[in-house]
């Protein structure tokens, strides 16, 4: 049986320059699983604590004082990982440990478990629960990029709206897509640059290109960049907006208050406004399109759209209890899949399995303070995700899709995942 030998952790940082922390866990002496932990900009208020109180040297403490808990135990049983880390946090958001050590240890020890037998991560998780057997062979997801970017990644100035995405949809293999997002990313630039020719090229958070523009030019110039490539929008490609509409709503006035732009919305002028952007540029995705606790209003936007992924990301935070609320409420089709707003990776393989019995299409996704790492392109491909949003450009946004060629080479996953 192959045991945890060693553990150690230490100070790293994200993209954004923010101190994190990164995790080695050692199995049988020789193989080592090591993660760094992300952290989001936009987050809900349901999600893990990413760290407690002290911050990343807090959660380097604990580790410290608890990692001879964890040498000994078998990594390939990931369940037994998680007993651990429950029992040292019994808290649900993790608020004693932070949620992102439980990020980098758990998937550290799977990645360590994975190494000791041979197998790549997405292999190894596939075959282990909480998630259910697969029969059929994996398919890869396609690419979620974010081409332009506003709201809490860009600066003032820039859209309201958060993040506007292409997808790749005709695509028939994962070397295309990645090609086409890529293509539409720099056609983007030059529309931007003849728009206004001041443009500088500056980028938000994810590497979306961050122009001074309102929402409405900015879809208009996404739109132009694919429609100048060749491509019909809804056909070859599709355009998504992350709305993050959480960051608008101000729960005193309910109403969503757009102060790039210089409007606010009711409840009602919400839902117009959504479905006027879903409509007219036939988008294929659209996440939080009204705040974290409108499971009615997101319910409106799902039935009305029932071929658009309707996705929540801070309505159901990868927590499996909320997921139940949405489920029963038929508030959404599609749910963001972020293993550190769950905290261990368990957690959030539970919230993937819940997903998928009741016909949920998952997005995994990346957060805006990132890392190097490449775990989350097995875990997309593990799950069975539909799309695996990690941006276009940006040395942390490329690892996630360097590795998913090299998946290719290995000829285990066959195709593309059927939208």
């Amino acid at each position: 049986m192959p045991q945890i030998t060693a553990v150690q952790g230490r100070l790293v940082y994200n993209s954004r320059g923010s101190p994190t922390i990164e995790v080695d866990v050692t199995t049988d002496r020789r193989h080592v699983g090591r993660v760094s932990a992300p952290s989001g900009a936009s987050v809900g208020m349901h999600e893990a604590i990413g760290f407690p109180s002290g911050g990343p040297e807090a959660s380097l403490r604990i580790l410290d004082e608890n990692k001879t808990r964890m040498v000994g135990i078998d990594p390939t049983d990931i369940g037994e990982m998680h007993h651990v880390l429950r029992e040292i946090d019994q808290t649900p958001n993790y608020a004693r440990i932070g949620g992102s050590l439980a990020f980098a240890l758990s998937i550290a020890a799977a990645e360590s478990a994975s190494l000791s037998e041979d197998l790549p991560l997405f292999a190894f998780l596939r075959s282990r629960p909480p998630l259910s057997t697969h029969a059929t062979q994996p398919k890869f997801p396609y690419p979620l990029g974010n081409v332009l970017g506003g709201g809490a990644h860009a600066g003032p100035g820039t859209p309201d709206i958060q993040e506007i995405l292409v997808c790749p949809n005709g695509a028939k293999t994962i070397s295309d897509a990645i090609q086409t997002n890529l293509e539409v990313h720099a056609e983007l630039r030059r529309v931007l640059q003849r728009i206004d020719p001041g443009f500088t090229g500056g980028k938000g958070d994810e590497g979306g290109w961050a122009p001074k523009l309102d929402n409405e030019q900015s879809l208009e110039a996404a739109a132009r960049a694919c429609e100048n490539l060749g491509f019909t929008l809804g056909r070859e490609v599709s355009l998504g907006v992350d709305f993050a509409s959480s960051t608008q709503w101000d729960a005193e006035k309910r109403r969503y208050v757009y102060d790039r732009a210089g409007f606010e919305n009711d409840v009602n002028a919400q839902l117009e406004f959504v479905s006027d952007i879903i409509t007219r540029y036939k988008l294929i995705y659209a996440e939080d399109a009204v705040h974290e606790e409108a499971f009615e209003e997101m319910s409106y936007i799902r039935e009305c759209f029932p071929d658009v992924l309707v996705t929540g990301d801070d309505l159901t935070v990868t927590n499996a209890g909320i997921l139940s609320r949405a489920i029963d409420a038929e508030s959404c089709n599609a749910a963001i899949l972020k293993v550190n707003q769950a905290g261990g990776l368990y957690d959030a393989l539970e919230f993937a399995d819940l997903a998928a019995a009741n016909g949920i299409k998952l997005v995994t996704s990346h957060r805006s303070g990132e890392s190097t790492d490449s775990h989350i392109s097995h875990i997309g491909v593990a799950t069975d995700s539909k799309m695996l949003k990690v941006g276009v450009v940006g040395g942390e946004r490329v690892a996630k899709l360097n590795e998913l060629l090299r998946l290719q080479s290995l000829d285990l996953i066959c195709g593309m995942a059927a939208l």
